[in-house]
């Protein structure tokens, strides 16, 4: 089965990856990477642009790389719910057949530090590294691993939801 994650970060790679393989442990993945446009802004700042960014990446890595089984689309965003920065993800998968489904990740409350520097006009990821002294948080345990020690990552929520998004390909019956 050839699966595109349709972007270059590895910590989404390996979400992808470990979520086929999880649900189809008898079937071999080959998994190709294709950073393409997700057509909304760099740091997506609500649950509706965020989910937009995810089906815009499975989308058009499907006209990237149009011979494959499964296209997606993983867009991590934000969005401000009763004065708290909270953090999430949309992974949206698409199929051969043009079939479309996604999941939104657990939600993450950030720290106030954080949405100062947000709201100041960096992007979550560097936000994170500035506040924690780390250097490309995004492409490693993101925001999950840094606020949990490591309990939670970017990858572990990735997979858990793009494991979500894929249940109605597997699971006889969402047909």
């Amino acid at each position: 089965m050839r699966v595109v994650v349709a972007s270059g970060n590895p910590v989404k790679a390996a979400a992808a990856l470990a979520a086929f393989t999880a649900l189809q442990p008898d079937i071999e993945t080959d998994l190709v990477c294709v950073p393409v446009e997700s057509g909304v802004s760099d740091q997506p700042a609500s649950d509706k642009e965020t989910r937009r960014g995810a089906r815009n990446r499975a989308n058009n890595a499907s006209i990237a790389q149009p011979d494959a089984d499964y296209w997606v689309g993983l867009e991590g965003g934000i969005e401000i719910i009763d004065d708290r920065l909270m953090a999430f993800a949309w992974i949206a998968i698409r199929s051969r057949d043009g079939k479309v489904s996604d999941a939104r990740s657990a939600t993450l409350p950030l720290p106030d530090a954080i949405k100062r520097l947000i709201d100041k006009g960096l992007e979550l990821g560097d936000a994170n590294d500035k506040v924690f002294a780390t250097h490309n948080s995004k492409q490693a345990g993101g925001a999950y691993g840094l606020l949990t020690d490591g309990l939670y990552t970017r990858e572990s929520i990735y997979t858990q939801t793009t494991i979500l998004a894929l249940l109605p390909f597997v699971n006889e019956l969402y047909t």
